[in-house]
């Protein structure tokens, strides 16, 4: 079951006690049975489903709604406060000077994490460096060079070597003056006595400030027994869970690291270095109940259109240029596709795929037509009539009923981020009901 229907069962349960004349029995029978089969179909525990949905049922009940809720956003409300604490609250990473051990079997996406976290602390000031100690996998460190030279952040390694502790200490004195080292150790096949007798020495010479278990969200509840083995032999500081952008057992991953008492602390959604994020459960079941993980979406807004020298007040400011709307095009190609942007926007659900692949293939035909255009025309928009059209056109190769397109969008975008800087944004029931939860 891919994860955006994990979602949609969870937005079915909200959308029928929404839409429900009253709150009764048989709603509440229905709703429950419906929550169990999507949780458990996610992988997550059963006992832990059970107990949940006993605990759901016993709150709506037996509590009043506060002042101001009414019966139904009441009800929404404890599901939700459930679902966050089943998936964990995780924890926030401190951003400061440290070392980094990461640890885990194979097949996890253990050295492009390494990347992804030395990407993550590179963009917030840190002067960061990346280690490899494995031995074991050919190629392992070329692997984390070709990655850390996409990235512009140094990485050390010695492929002939094979002591790890010999490669650590050199690579320790190699990235002296560093804020934050990432060592990224071997793995296995699977947890033995060997490989813990390995990162226990290297966490002797390294003495790391983290210790981070990477594992897949495709393990599922068996990642509870992997984040324990893990704990007891070596001391966890947090675990960082893998491919969730693809794997029907991300809900099973994430309450088994929390049954497992390890904090989750990082979560990868994707291939890209920069499909990777902080771990929040309130964030994490916003997103999948609809509400639209806008404070995250609007944080890497905030990162990318600064690496393109656009100010958020430019953005909002709701009077902008075709030069500033360029600018926005080129965010939002480095944002990835533009079905995991509308995923955060909460409006996956909504548009059909056919519908984000047209809109990914536009994006790319106005970046185009905007090129064609001077300086003056970008600038000020409102000078491009019919003969400017006919050149622009030509230009770019396009048709002129494209340049007309694309000046129609141009102005509806004037008018989104005009409703944006007045703070409004489409009406969504859950999203109010959300508001005044925080």
């Amino acid at each position: 079951m891919p994860i955006s229907k994990f979602a949609a069962g969870l937005r079915n349960v909200i959308s029928k006690i929404s839409g429900a004349p009253i709150i009764d029995e048989t709603l509440l029978n229905q709703s429950i049975r419906e929550l169990q089969r999507t949780l458990i179909q996610a992988d997550v525990n059963v006992k832990l489903v059970l107990e949940m949905t006993k605990r759901i049922r016993e709150r709506v009940k037996s509590e009043k709604p506060p002042k101001g809720l009414s019966q139904k956003e009441h009800f929404i409300k404890i599901v939700y406060d459930e679902l966050v604490s089943l998936v964990g609250e995780g924890h926030t990473p401190d951003i400061k000077p440290q070392k980094i051990l990461l640890v885990g079997t194979y097949g996890h996406g253990k050295t492009s994490t390494t990347a992804k976290l030395a990407k993550f602390f590179s963009k917030r000031g840190l002067k960061t460096a990346m280690i490899t100690t494995d031995t074991w996998r050919p190629a392992a460190y070329e692997q984390l060079k070709q990655l850390g030279d996409k990235i512009n952040i140094p990485s050390f390694g010695m492929p002939e070597e094979r002591d790890p502790i010999s490669i650590l200490k050199k690579g320790l004195d190699t990235f002296k003056g560093f804020d934050v080292i990432i060592v990224d150790s071997a793995g296995r096949d699977s947890i033995n006595k060997e490989l813990i007798d390995e990162i226990n020495k290297i966490a002797q010479v390294l003495k790391p400030d983290e210790t981070y278990l990477v594992i897949g969200a495709d393990m599922g509840q068996t990642a509870s027994k992997q984040a324990k083995q893990f704990n007891d032999a070596v001391g966890l500081t947090g675990v960082i869970i893998t491919k969730m952008d693809s794997s029907a057992k991300g809900g099973g991953a994430l309450s088994a690291c929390a049954e497992a008492k390890v904090p989750i602390v990082f979560i990868g959604t994707g291939e890209k270095i920069d499909d990777f994020e902080i771990y929040n459960a309130e964030r994490y079941i916003s997103r999948l109940l609809g509400y639209g993980d806008l404070s995250s979406l609007l944080s890497k807004v905030r990162e990318i259109v600064e690496e393109e020298e656009l100010s958020p007040e430019e953005m909002l400011k709701g009077e902008f240029t075709l030069k500033t709307f360029y600018k926005q095009l080129e965010a939002t190609r480095k944002m990835g596709p533009l079905s995991k942007v509308l995923e955060q926007l909460g409006l996956s659900m909504k548009i059909s795929d056919e519908d984000i692949e047209k809109s990914e293939e536009k994006l790319r035909i106005y970046k185009v037509i905007i090129d064609s255009m001077t300086e003056e025309e970008r600038k000020n928009p409102d000078i491009i009539k019919k003969s400017r059209i006919e050149r622009i056109a030509k230009g770019s190769g396009r048709k002129e009923e494209e340049v007309r397109e694309l000046l129609k969008q141009f102005n509806l975008a004037k008018k989104m981020f005009s409703k944006m800087k007045k703070g409004k944004r489409p009406p969504s029931n859950l999203s109010s009901l959300m508001k005044r939860f925080r």
